[in-house]
């Protein structure tokens, strides 16, 4: 039996959305590539999201190139059908993924990259970081964690909400999954307060049927002069009309990425959710927050956000504000030769939508590469 080639023009490091789309995009223009994933099956970090997850984002801007989500798909895809889609996707297009391959470090080499891996050493001409976020996820080293007598976990441990029944559970940060997950105990029932730090921009899941990232995607075509007061003026309107208390951004919401759905604002409209400010500190048996105010709790859960999942590359880039690889053109590392990042723009657009975009950006830069 002849051994796998360890050498390819370009290694595409995981295979989530972002790494299969660059892989279908490399594989159109005839790049020799693989692409090496650390789970047992394609979308792993998807398939540990929590189990009621549905894509607020539509369908149509949810796909990868090349294979539509399909007609009897839902508008709004839950995250097993996206997983099946995502293995669909894989088989369809013939994708080179190697399963059960973690990439533990990667460094340049004379010709390009090294990676060392749980199956070996792999070199590649061109790198792609398609790594995402999911794998590392943001809990704070302060606020008494140790003193907490109760449990501590993020987001991206959060299934359902049965482990909860009977407990006092504080949700940190209203993004989407903190918002997701803070409803989503209290309509189970479960005693549930959320800290929201600053303010937020909350928009409903449609308007007059069409869902509102489409909606945002065509107000940021407009020139801002015109698009930045219809919005601000959308959002002033759907706030008054909330009677939730969550406090408003004062960013352009064109700049924002909102929590989109009414979930949370009607459970806390309810008196399904507690909303609290800022958590402040954790004591034994308690939360204190920066008005002065302490809940008795049981359980927190962080969804404070990830950090780039880069920790591999450590040495060889540093990050930016946000904890993302430096770059330019989007895509493109401002600090490596032959580095190009997939998945790593985050914007109120809407993550797949900018994988679309990334990953054919990043398979036309890979091909000037080997050529150049």
């Amino acid at each position: 039996m002849l051994h796998e080639p360890r050498r390819h023009a370009v290694v595409v490091v995981g295979a989530g959305p972002a790494g299969l789309a660059t892989s279908r995009e490399l594989r159109r223009r005839g790049i020799d590539h693989v692409v090496l994933e650390r789970g047992p099956g394609v979308g792993s970090s998807w398939r540990a999201f929590y189990t009621s997850l549905v894509l607020h984002t539509g369908k149509h801007l949810s796909s990868l190139p090349g294979v539509g989500l399909g007609r009897a798909a839902p508008l709004f895809t839950p995250r097993e059908q996206f997983v099946a889609y995502l293995e669909h996707y894989a088989a369809s297009q013939g994708l080179p993924v190697r399963t059960g391959i973690e990439v533990r470090h990667g460094a340049p080499s004379d010709e390009g990259w090294t990676l060392q891996t749980t199956a070996g050493a792999w070199d590649a001409e061109v790198l792609i970081v398609a790594t995402g976020i999911a794998a590392s996820p943001r809990v704070p080293s302060h606020l008494g964690l140790e003193a907490f007598n109760g449990t501590v976990r993020h987001s991206i441990e959060y299934r359902d909400p049965a482990p909860f029944v009977g407990r006092r559970v504080l949700v940190v940060g209203a993004g989407n999954s903190g918002a997701e997950i803070a409803a989503e105990l209290g309509v189970a029932g479960v005693q549930t307060t959320i800290a929201v730090r600053s303010g937020v921009v909350v928009v409903p899941l449609t308007i007059v049927g069409i869902p509102s990232q489409y909606v945002g995607l065509g107000l940021r075509r407009l020139p801002r002069t015109i698009a930045t007061p219809v919005a601000r003026a959308a959002t002033r309107v759907a706030a008054r009309r909330r009677r939730d208390g969550l406090p408003r951004s004062a960013e352009n919401p064109l700049d924002v990425i909102p929590i989109v759905g009414m979930h949370l604002s009607d459970a806390i409209t309810a008196g399904r959710v507690r909303l609290r400010p800022a958590l402040s500190a954790l004591t034994e048996t308690s939360a204190r927050f920066v008005d002065g105010t302490e809940d008795r709790i049981d359980d927190v859960i962080f969804a404070i956000g990830f950090n780039a999942a880069i920790g591999w590359l450590d040495g060889a880039v540093t990050r930016d504000a946000r904890g993302f690889a430096r770059r330019r053109d989007r895509v493109v590392s401002s600090e490596r030769n032959r580095l190009l990042f997939v998945g790593h723009t985050y914007d109120a657009g809407g993550g797949l939508v900018n994988i679309r975009r990334d990953s054919a950006l990043a398979a036309d830069a890979a091909a000037r590469m080997l050529t150049g």
